[in-house]
């Protein structure tokens, strides 16, 4: 125990926890957020039910947006939150999965902690198997490129498994492997994907399968003026970003007019700087103008007179979009418009969508980006939709970049627990356990899904161990006939990545927690106490 002066050494207010009831708390915390989300994971995943303070409500069993709504207090919670914000970061994916090993392994550490091993050797075990896990998925890993369409479906259909979009994954697969190839670039450093090129824009009404690809950017802007073209073909597209009407004057100033003549004046005046900025859009020949800011009335209706079809206050995101679709320049001036800026498209065009006009701009040259436009019934499911597609997306841009794709279903986890306890008998003492707890709390993952989908966790891990045994490494749980299947000929294929990722950031933050041993708390400032609460650590949840 510490010295009892110690104490004086903090304000009244603080709180102190130490040693083993500082590492008991945290491990607790840690392993609450990992039973939060575990009941979500894989095809037979149940839901979540978030209602925000102002009532608002989501629907979805995606770990990250879960964690990140939940609104979690406690400091070692938030620690296991970072790594799903982590891996959604890196790759759109697998942040449940992250979450749950982090937490089994805490777990497994807390009874080896029981068995007086102390935190520094398992942090050392953990860090060992952890760097031999790494290795081992590298080396089982199988290659995957740009021209395997087929594979590439299957990792997309994979992420969308047990998600909303699950019973329009078959058409759903095709538009995010499309998308995915349409910005995909070939360098000399390999393939180069950014997943800002491909806009994901979502319309409540019809339903999913009406959601489309286009080749090109959607607007969730009308034009600005009825007279204005429905439609312009063989498009050159100004994309302005500076206001299309008047100044105001920086200071605050009074103009005084003393008779109508010298008001009229002023107004023709106004009107003669309007058109001269318009009379300059017409001369560098454009016939779409996409603006950042405003557009006055007046400028309206000269642009609608000069046939020219325009939108004002575009999204900065969707002008950087436009600008490498169309390949126009975005001018901040208007005094320095010239016809090299301007983009090309085939058609700008204003479409009904839903009960609100959007606009379309398609057959760009080279269209470096494009556009997921997913309908659905309700907001609800509009929403759990892009979230299926956004992981679908990072799932096979990270299969791309790194060109290494594994089995799923629990397979690779199966397989990696096999060469880490072989790993473990190489080494002395107790790092070996710490090696062997790291290769247990592995297999939360497979026995997760079997729990999931109501099959005994025990009988069909056991028939998976004995596949792998004779060298199946792609033996995993089929979660809807409860047998053993093979899933890479299920095609239950997911990216490497999120398994790299996954058990690196799993592993950081367990070690991480493990280390601390003393906690803490800071009062909480006279203002902002709540009546009844006092000062020192956050609550659990």
């Amino acid at each position: 125990m510490v010295n009892k002066n110690q104490g004086q050494i903090l304000s009244e207010d603080s709180t102190r926890t130490l040693g083993k009831e500082a590492q008991r708390i945290n491990i607790l915390a840690g392993k609450l957020v990992a039973e939060t989300v575990r009941t979500t994971l894989g095809p037979k995943g149940m839901d979540k039910m978030i209602v925000d303070s102002l009532g608002d409500v989501i629907v979805t069993n995606d770990g990250a947006t879960i964690l990140d709504e939940m609104q979690i207090e406690h400091p070692a919670a938030k620690m296991i939150v970072e790594i799903a914000k982590t891996q959604e970061n890196e790759v759109g994916d697998g942040t449940t999965t992250a979450v749950i090993l982090a937490g089994e392994l805490l777990k497994k550490a807390e009874s080896l902690l029981e068995q007086n091993i102390h935190p520094t050797v398992i942090v050392k075990g953990y860090r060992a198997a952890a760097i031999k896990a790494q290795s081992v998925l590298n080396s089982i890993a199988e290659d995957v490129s740009k021209k395997d369409d087929s594979l590439l479906k299957k990792i997309s259909m994979t992420a969308m498994t047990g998600k909303g979009a699950e019973s329009n994954k078959e058409l759903l697969s095709e538009l995010s492997v499309k998308a995915v190839k349409g910005v995909a670039e070939e360098r000399e450093s390999g393939v180069h994907i950014d997943k800002e090129d491909i806009k994901i824009e979502k319309k409540v009404g019809e339903s999913v399968e009406n959601s489309e690809l286009v080749q090109g950017i959607i607007l969730d802007k009308e034009k600005v003026n009825s007279g204005m073209p429905r439609k312009v073909e063989d498009a050159r597209i100004a994309l302005i970003d500076s206001a299309i009407e008047m100044k105001d004057t920086e200071t605050d100033a009074k103009i005084q007019i003393t008779d109508p003549a010298q008001m009229q004046a002023f107004i023709d005046q106004e009107e003669k700087m309007i058109r001269e900025m318009v009379d300059k859009i017409i001369a560098s020949g454009a016939n779409v103008v996409i603006c950042q800011k405003g557009i006055d009335d007046l400028a309206q209706h000269f642009l609608s007179k000069a046939d020219i079809y325009a939108c004002r206050r575009v999204k900065k995101s969707d002008m950087d979009k436009l600008a490498k679709a169309t390949g126009a320049n975005i001018v901040n001036n208007l005094e320095d418009l010239s016809s090299s800026d301007l983009g090309k498209s085939a058609n700008v065009e204003e479409k009904k969508v839903g009960d609100e006009e959007m606009t379309y701009v398609t057959g760009c040259k080279n269209p470096k980006s494009v556009t997921l436009l997913i309908r659905g019934g309700t907001e609800h499911v509009v929403d759990e939709v892009k979230r299926a597609m956004e992981d679908a997306i990072g799932d096979l841009v990270a299969a791309l970049k790194v060109g290494k794709v594994v089995g799923g279903a629990g397979s690779i986890e199966v397989e990696l627990v096999r060469y880490l306890k072989r790993f473990s008998s190489s080494l002395s003492g107790r790092e070996q356990l710490a090696v062997q707890a790291f290769a247990d709390a592995l297999e939360a993952v497979p026995v997760t899904l079997a729990e999931n989908a109501g099959l005994d966790p025990i009988d069909i891990m056991t028939d998976v161990r004995a596949h792998h045994s004779k060298g199946k490494k792609w033996a995993g749980v089929n979660v809807f006939t409860g047998k053993v299947m093979d899933a890479w000929s299920a095609g239950v294929i997911e990216p490497l990545k999120i398994k790299t990722q996954a058990i690196s950031s799993a592993s950081e933050v367990a070690v991480m927690i493990l280390r601390i041993d003393d906690v803490i708390a800071g009062s909480t400032p006279k203002g902002d106490m709540d009546p009844g609460m006092g000062g020192g650590m956050p609550p659990m949840m």
